[in-house]
């Protein structure tokens, strides 16, 4: 039975929304194309229909989700942002947590396409955040987006080391807490960081 347009779509970003919780899951290359497809429920061979190479699923699958989390950010709270990113849910939820926490290390080894996806997401983001903490007080533009990219390098990075350590660990859950602290912080003003931390 012939493939209709929209079903061939459909199973396209199936096979992207699967490829991006498994890469999140098990890096890029811990997923290989016959597995991917297998818990998509398609064949290994109909990959190629879809995908000229698995490099261009991984940017596709990168792109999907980042700009899915800067369409989420649009307009948050950003002590709420930080107080959510730099916790022990984000970090125990690898499947459908930031893309970026989970595969910059990844992507850093990886193509051209791949690191460009990644470079214009972390830029994405940051202009949008950048926007939040102009928002907060008397803070120039340039001000703002390197508080934005120094905080949000610090959330990944403690997100990126909390998940180094065994699942029980006392040192993750301090990673998690002093990161929190340090970037609410240095974000907010003194009265309004003292309130998010508390809470």
């Amino acid at each position: 039975m012939k493939v209709t347009k929209a079903q061939a779509q459909e199973n396209r970003a199936h096979i992207v929304a699967t490829a991006s919780a498994l890469f999140r899951e098990r890096g890029y290359d811990g997923v290989g194309i016959a597995d991917l497809m297998a818990a998509a429920g398609f064949t290994h061979g109909g990959f190629y229909k879809h995908f000229r190479s698995k490099a261009d699923l991984m940017a596709e699958a990168a792109a999907t989700t980042i700009s899915r989390a800067v369409a989420d950010s649009t307009g948050s709270d950003l002590a709420e942002f930080f107080k959510s990113y730099v916790s022990r849910a984000h970090r125990d939820a690898r499947g459908v947590g930031c893309t970026m926490a989970a595969l910059c290390g990844d992507a850093a080894r990886q193509s051209e396409s791949v690191k460009s996806t990644f470079a214009a997401g972390i830029d994405s983001l940051a202009t949008t955040l950048e926007r939040e903490v102009a928002t907060l007080g008397d803070v120039d533009q340039r001000e703002a987006r390197a508080k934005v990219i120094g905080s949000f390098a610090q959330a990944v990075g403690a997100v990126v080391l909390s998940r180094a350590c065994p699942d029980d660990s006392a040192l993750a859950d301090e990673i998690l807490e002093v990161c929190r602290r340090e970037i609410l912080a240095s974000l907010l003003p003194p009265m309004h960081s003292r309130q998010a931390t508390a809470t």
